[in-house]
């Protein structure tokens, strides 16, 4: 069975309705991201931090998978598929997709304030001030922030390094690390790069599609059934 590593940025999530922090001049949802994406943000006022991300989770909680992630989910028909995601939404799993790297955290989840590897599922949609980890301290959004390390890059590079094909869709390819992970697709393997402006791929060995997520995957997906067959 053929190895697919699908790589998402926000396009694919937008889409769905969820908004980037590129959207309007580096602000999210009327923030600056200096002020609620940051370790400093954190220790400045964490009441505001905790508030912008409790708004971000709800608006996931209503948002629903969009033709993208449900024709992603779809491959697995056929393929071993990894979707690998800079999204901290939950879109991929709602769609069916059963393997998912978050490199940038995950939305729904919270982890200890002293110790990264207590993570918790949030219920609902708040994350209050008081939370607490088993050891007493106060829990922070599951979110790599600006600043920090991205505690799976290494295993996504891996994974990359062994697609058979690779999908990059709606990215700008402007946010490092993770934009690097391009650089790991073996010579001999398929890519393919969706996104309605494309830019940013030196690389002339992918294959181009300027369509939206919503559009161009459906496509892509049934070509890769079919041939699959």
């Amino acid at each position: 069975m053929k190895k697919i590593v699908v790589f998402t940025g926000s396009g694919i999530s937008a889409e769905s309705g969820l908004k980037t922090f590129r959207d309007s001049d580096g602000l999210w949802e009327n923030y600056r991201i200096e002020d609620v994406a940051t370790p400093l943000a954190w220790h400045r006022d964490r009441s505001m931090v905790l508030e912008f991300y409790n708004q971000r989770r709800k608006q996931v909680l209503d948002a629903m998978p969009n033709a993208a992630h449900l024709a992603l989910a779809s491959l697995e028909q056929k393929f071993d598929v990894q979707i690998i995601t800079q999204n901290i939404d939950d879109l991929h799993e709602r769609a069916g997709s059963s393997k998912v790297l978050h490199l940038h955290g995950e939305i729904r989840k919270a982890r200890s304030s002293v110790d990264p590897s207590l993570i918790y599922d949030v219920a609902g949609w708040e994350l209050k001030e008081g939370d607490k980890c088993e050891r007493g301290s106060q829990l922070r959004p599951h979110i790599v922030w600006f600043g920090e390390l991205v505690p799976e890059l290494n295993r996504a590079a891996s994974l990359v390094s062994m697609a058979d094909i690779f999908i990059v869709i709606g990215t700008s390819l402007l946010v490092y690390p993770a934009a690097g992970l391009l650089e790991y697709a073996g010579e001999a393997s398929q890519k393919y790069f969706v996104d309605p402006k494309a830019t940013g791929i030196a690389n002339h060995s992918y294959t181009i599609i300027r369509e939206n997520a919503a559009t161009g995957i459906p496509e892509l997906v049934r070509t890769l059934l079919k041939e699959a067959s």
